[in-house]
């Protein structure tokens, strides 16, 4: 067996100790599933909406249906849910450029993951970033979440078209925002300047709580069909929820200017992006009793941990603060030696597109970087905080984890 008597009994104890935690999550999970349900059912789902097509893609009535069960769930005008759009990144700039023009201005509030960066233009010198396309963007310190009023002096300044929402942590260790929080800032800004577009980026936080930014005002929300809203079954694509005029804008920057909605074939089995929607409540939850647990468990052998086992969460992504270049290696190939694909695989730091600083990855998942399934990655960094997210078997995270803290030191 992988685990020895001394780590089932550190694993029979860390469960003890966060059974009041994860308790909760069955109704979370009962929630969410039934809001999946409902948007399957009005939306008729019949086998056939699963089917391939070729060419053109016209009369791809799967392609639309899967749009409006996104937008169900979302509560939204509308959704553009495509296999093309090829991670959050892309998602995400879709979105931005949806609600921006040459002239406007962007405010973040906080630094934008590592890939936005240079999609902005605040890092890089790609031409087509938004900077070099002629909007004004500004960075807000990520502390005007907690007053409110240090955004008046921005947004009086700027006169901001859109405000971007970072919901997740990316490798910065500060809070996920949690739906109470995106809440407080939409109505903040929008009591401020009403025509001001709220744009969220909204990965790793799908079905983490009741509620998304959409159903608290945000304008636009995107993300990735590898992570949560996949359920570890989407092979590919990404998605945008919100305004019908917002979405119209992204789909002539996914296609072209007056092609629409109605066009955009798919050789994927679509079944594998309805059916990975409707398990995402489930998959979810395994992944946050994993990350409970993590952060139990490390936390007691005395490392920091973002968030702590009971605090309320935004995410599913779990930051450990290693301290140590070495620690950190050996976690993330720990972490990939006990994945239930490519365990052989050694990941190594290595230069990324879109990334700073050399960055491990450790993911030997069914779909190749897929973090709704077990996953580790850090950029090579100090604190050295490594951050771990998924599991589609919390059973499975929780060997893994205990194997991780054995290698480093347990």
């Amino acid at each position: 067996m992988l685990l020895d008597e001394k780590l089932q009994e550190i694993k029979a104890k860390i469960e003890r100790n966060t059974n009041d935690v994860t308790a909760n999550f069955k109704s979370l999970m009962s929630y969410n599933q039934e809001k999946v349900l409902e948007a399957f059912l009005n939306n008729n789902i019949s086998d056939f909406h699963f089917n391939p097509s070729t060419g053109y893609g016209y009369g791809d009535t799967g392609r639309d249906v899967l749009e409006r069960v996104f937008a169900h769930i979302f509560k939204t005008e509308d959704a553009l849910v495509r296999p093309n759009i090829i991670s959050g990144t892309h998602a995400i700039y879709l979105s931005l450029k949806s609600a921006l023009d040459k002239g406007d201005s962007l405010l973040t509030i906080g630094r934008p993951y590592d890939t936005l960066q240079k999609v902005i233009g605040f890092s890089g010198k790609d031409p087509l970033s938004l900077i070099n396309q002629g909007i004004e963007c500004h960075q807000i310190p990520f502390e005007v979440n907690n007053d409110l009023k240090l955004l008046d002096k921005y947004i009086k300044k700027h006169h901001p078209r859109a405000i971007f929402i970072q919901r997740s942590r990316g490798y910065a260790l500060r809070d996920a925002l949690t739906i109470k929080k995106i809440k407080m800032l939409v109505d903040y800004i929008k009591g401020m300047s009403e025509d001001t577009y709220i744009v969220v980026d909204n990965c790793y936080g799908e079905f983490v709580e009741r509620m998304e930014p959409s159903e608290v005002g945000a304008d636009i929300a995107a993300g990735s069909l590898i992570k949560n809203p996949g359920g570890g079954l989407a092979p590919s694509g990404g998605y945008l929820v919100g305004k019908k005029e917002l979405i119209d804008r992204a789909v002539s920057y996914l296609t072209a200017p007056g092609l629409g909605k109605e066009i955009g074939s798919s050789s994927l089995d679509k079944r594998l992006l309805f059916q990975g929607v409707f398990m995402a409540p489930m998959i979810v939850v395994q992944a946050l009793e994993t990350a409970v647990f993590a952060a139990k468990l490390f936390s007691d052998l005395g490392y920091k941990v973002s968030p702590t086992y009971q605090e309320a969460r935004g995410d599913i992504i779990q930051a450990i603060e290693l301290n140590n270049r070495e620690k950190l290696l050996k976690f993330c190939k720990a972490i990939q030696k006990y994945s239930p694909v490519d365990s052989m695989v050694t990941p190594q730091p290595g230069d990324l597109p879109g990334y700073e600083n050399k960055v491990i990855m450790a993911a030997g998942t069914f779909v190749q970087g897929a973090s709704i399934e077990l996953s580790a990655d850090a950029p090579l960094r100090k604190p050295y905080a490594v951050y771990f997210q998924g599991s589609l078997v919390a059973e499975h995270g929780k060997i893994v984890i205990l194997k991780a803290a054995e290698e480093i030191g347990l």
